[in-house]
């Protein structure tokens, strides 16, 4: 069941649309962030509020790759696997994070602390190779700044 402030902030941002239905990326943001995800209750509930059918705003939510449809961790480090972060080691990244945080990409770590995700261009090429954990981009990385910038995430 969405709460209270789940609905304010959805009907905050519909109203900015000529349809309700026009607005279910930013329902679907505004419950993930409450929630890191969104589970089959979640979107039939947002689908209700919109007026939608659960098949369309599931159609949506799977389509973009930053709408979760399983639980994540508290923090979401997308690593970029465009060319120019091959280029620059991103071999050696992602297998320190592999390493330090014991997952492959595409899992979470056991604590729920971190899941590992590779993203196709956080569009920063000029400092790979990059990423973010949640809304924090990171770049020039080695395995040392890696430590210190996870050390940061509780």
């Amino acid at each position: 069941m969405l709460t209270e402030e789940e609905k304010k902030e959805i009907d905050h941002h519909v109203k900015m649309y000529p349809q309700k239905r026009a607005g279910c990326i930013e329902a679907l943001k505004v419950v993930q962030h409450s929630r890191r995800w969104i589970s089959d209750e979640s979107l039939k509930d947002i689908a209700d509020h919109l007026d939608m059918t659960t098949e369309e705003l599931d159609s949506v939510a799977t389509f973009y790759s930053l709408v979760f449809r399983k639980p994540v961790g508290r923090h979401v480090i997308l690593i970029c696997d465009s060319i120019t972060c091959w280029i620059m080691k991103y071999d050696e990244i992602v297998a320190h994070l592999k390493k330090s945080l014991g997952i492959g990409l595409g899992e979470t770590t056991e604590d729920e602390r971190f899941t590992l995700l590779p993203i196709p261009c956080l569009g920063n090429c000029d400092h790979a190779p990059t990423m973010m954990v949640d809304d924090d981009l990171h770049q020039d990385l080695t395995p040392q700044k890696v430590d210190e910038i996870l050390a940061k995430y509780t």
